[in-house]
């Protein structure tokens, strides 16, 4: 855990009172390393792994620069379902009332049309259902200002970094975007090259061990097997 607190990170009194509420007194690594220059506007290339607290690292500035209008600012991308569920929830418990837009896939499309329509200054979902609405008309990114690709490698690994690029190419040009990945192949430094504007680069000792929660701690267990035999 870092010693440095929110509040020297620039988290507002609101977003400060929310994690407080939950328990939150220091930020995790990833956090302290990112919540200062992403408040500040500057895009992120990051590398952390599953479980290190990467959505609030992104999720407080997201909140933070978050302007009253109803018109969808924000969108994040996660590789799937669960995923872009639990960073809505997480969202909804720094900031209730904030209307939030889950796109995803093997739910019914009415919810979220609903959603929409509102209006949902946030947008978190899957690349194909976000592909889906944004083929039926029912998204319009024309006003976004922040993207999140949550876990990028996974997109890459489960085939929708070319979704992608085509959501991304249709936001309108210089969002402050936020890339987190476990690791960076070719193909996702190939997309941050493209679509991130000088952005600050942390890089995790533990980032490639994605398979292991960096909030859960592992020893090893002897057990001692005694058999016994009857003579014969």
């Amino acid at each position: 855990m870092s010693e440095i607190t929110f509040a020297a990170l620039g988290c507002s009194e609101a977003l400060l009172a929310a994690l407080a509420k939950r328990g939150f007194e220091t930020p995790m690594p990833v956090q302290a390393q990112t919540i200062r220059a992403g408040i500040e506007g500057r895009d992120l290339l990051v590398q952390s792994r599953t479980g290190s607290g990467k959505t609030l690292a992104y999720g407080l500035p997201l909140l933070q620069r978050l302007s009253e209008d109803r018109h969808t600012q924000a969108l994040i991308l996660a590789p799937t379902r669960e995923l872009a569920q639990q960073v809505g929830a997480e969202l909804h418990t720094l900031v209730p009332k904030l209307p939030i837009a889950n796109l995803v896939g093997g739910v019914a499309y009415q919810p979220q049309l609903r959603s929409l329509q509102m209006g949902a200054p946030v947008v978190v979902g899957t690349p194909g259902r976000v592909m889906d609405h944004m083929n039926r008309g029912t998204l319009d990114l024309s006003h976004v200002t922040m993207i999140v690709l949550d876990e990028c490698d996974e997109m890459l690994n489960m085939g929708f970094l070319e979704d992608v690029e085509t959501i991304l190419a249709k936001v309108p040009a210089g969002p402050q975007t936020f890339l987190f990945s476990a690791t960076l192949p070719a193909p996702i430094a190939k997309l941050a090259k493209r679509f991130l504007k000088d952005p600050v680069q942390i890089s995790l000792a533990e980032a490639g061990e994605h398979a292991v929660h960096a909030d859960i701690a592992t020893r090893p267990c002897w057990r001692l097997i005694i058999s016994t035999c009857a003579p014969w």
